[in-house]
């Protein structure tokens, strides 16, 4: 890979995390004008977003294993092809059903498009520049989140919806473009077949549960037929847990969990992201049911938490390179929980300045949270080990992320149970015990970190530590 492609593949990467992003958070101001023009409910539209979540579910996890038997620059290829092939009928569907399945289509290519980039990432650059190139892929992805609600308002109100769908094209022939280029072909000669028995077991477990937790809180999906599906769900799950430890070549290699460094950044981000994952859903109660604020006042005031995240990508690799990743995630995952618990001051009257500085402390400390455990998952991963690493932690971030929204909708509606949910003065005194519940979550799971060693990471941020004390001569 010649030096020109290494510079510019940081780039590639970053336009595909950019179209991808933006497609989701532009599409969620679009609702109401969607259900309009296709004569549906609004809500008949979650289908919409649930078809997608699942599609990612169920195919991330073969995303490594077709990157080491295709290559990663053909899968690449072929994720950004399908994803803009399923935008263009998304943008062209008639009805809501054909919308449905053409989302299943554009998760399809989505499913490839983030893990095979992180393969690609990883195994062309040492490990010493892993974090400053993740740092610059991330900043420009950071910005879809950031200015998809108002790209959706300013669509929907000037234009049309569909054109939420057909903006990806032109994203897409940029990167299709760059890939021919600059887009290295990773892959394992040695690569066996697909695990079928695995990819249904651990597919259809994923697919139930990630189902459940996007219904969950529905009136009309019931709890009988909720603890059902959950219980099937874990029972496949536990099923692929034996079919793995007994094939030679499993869809997900969980001996990777061996590895310190990997299985407390899995497990610490999914326990982390039990607290913090949830916010993106409680927020929005409070500044719009509790404090009054319309849908984009609404929106605009939780922009500072990306723009702090942009800021936090800048300034992440010298705080890892003078205090190590243990430091580091102990004392931000309880400053972290200390900022959500301090929302509790605001109420109704609170000034603006107060919930601005809120929101960029929240960016601020969930950017060097998820930056710290992102590079330290591959800090001790050999590069033929990346692509199975990569289908594993892009499972578990979309798993947690859903995890978190879940279990907010559970502590919010326990502490919500029985008030008029259109009174702020009932709303948010109990939004506030909620997030006293998440805030002191997220301190706990710092636990987690205690785990790794002072030195682990050490080769991702480029940290130096001392030399030990030389041992005392002995007397002659």
């Amino acid at each position: 890979m010649n030096e020109a492609s290494k510079r510019r593949l940081p780039w590639l990467v970053a336009i595909a995390l950019f179209m991808e992003n933006l497609d989701s958070t532009v599409l969620n101001t679009a609702v109401p004008a969607m259900a309009a023009n296709l004569n549906a409910e609004p809500l008949a539209l979650k289908a919409v977003m649930t078809s997608y979540a699942l599609g990612l579910a169920v195919f991330i996890p073969i995303s490594g294993w077709m990157a080491d038997r295709f290559g990663t620059r053909r899968v690449f290829q072929h994720a950004i092809l399908l994803f803009a092939f399923g935008s263009l009928l998304c943008g062209l569907a008639p009805n809501v059903p054909t919308l449905v399945a053409a989302r299943v289509i554009q998760a399809l290519g989505g499913a490839m498009m983030t893990p095979v980039a992180r393969i690609a990432l990883v195994r062309s650059f040492p490990r010493s520049e892993l974090l400053r190139t993740m740092n610059y892929v991330v900043i420009p992805a950071l910005i879809g989140p950031m200015v998809g609600p108002f790209i959706g308002g300013v669509i929907v109100h000037w234009l049309h919806w569909r054109v939420i769908f057909f903006i990806n094209l032109p994203i897409a022939l940029i990167g299709l473009f760059m890939l021919q280029r600059h887009m290295p072909d990773y892959r394992d000669e040695k690569s066996r077949p697909l695990d079928h028995t695995g990819f249904l077991l651990f597919g259809a477990g994923i697919a139930l549960l990630s189902y459940v937790l996007e219904v969950f809180g529905e009136h009309d999906v019931g709890a009988g037929r909720l603890s059902l599906l959950t219980a099937v769900a874990l029972a496949l799950l536990a099923l692929y847990g034996w079919h793995a430890r007994r094939t030679p070549a499993p869809v997900l290699s969980l001996r990777l969990f061996a590895v310190r460094t990997f299985r407390v950044s899995v497990i610490g981000g999914i326990v982390t992201r039990l607290g913090v994952g949830g916010m993106p859903f409680l927020l929005p109660l409070l500044y719009q049911l509790g404090l009054g604020y319309s849908p984009w006042q609404a929106g605009l005031l939780t922009m500072p938490t990306a723009a702090a995240a942009i800021l936090m990508k800048l300034t992440c690799p010298p705080l890892l390179a003078r205090f190590g990743h243990k430091n580091i995630l102990i004392t931000n995952t309880l400053l972290i929980g200390g900022v959500v618990m301090l929302y509790t001051h605001i109420g109704p009257g609170a000034p603006v300045w107060l919930i601005v500085s809120m929101s960029l402390a929240q960016g601020f400390f969930n950017s060097l949270q998820f930056t710290s455990m992102n590079s330290l998952s591959y800090a001790d991963i050999a590069d033929e080990d990346a692509s199975k690493a990569s289908s594993i932690t892009s499972t578990a971030v979309r798993l947690s992320f859903s995890f978190g929204i879940a279990f907010a909708s559970l502590v919010a509606g326990w502490f919500l149970r029985g008030l008029d949910q259109t009174d702020p003065a009932e709303i948010v005194p109990a939004l506030h015990q909620a997030f006293v519940v998440l805030g002191l979550i997220t301190m706990v799971s710092s636990a987690t970190f205690w785990w790794l060693h002072d030195h682990d990471g050490n080769n991702v941020s480029n940290r130096r530590t001392a030399p030990p004390p030389p041992a005392p001569s002995t007397p002659t």
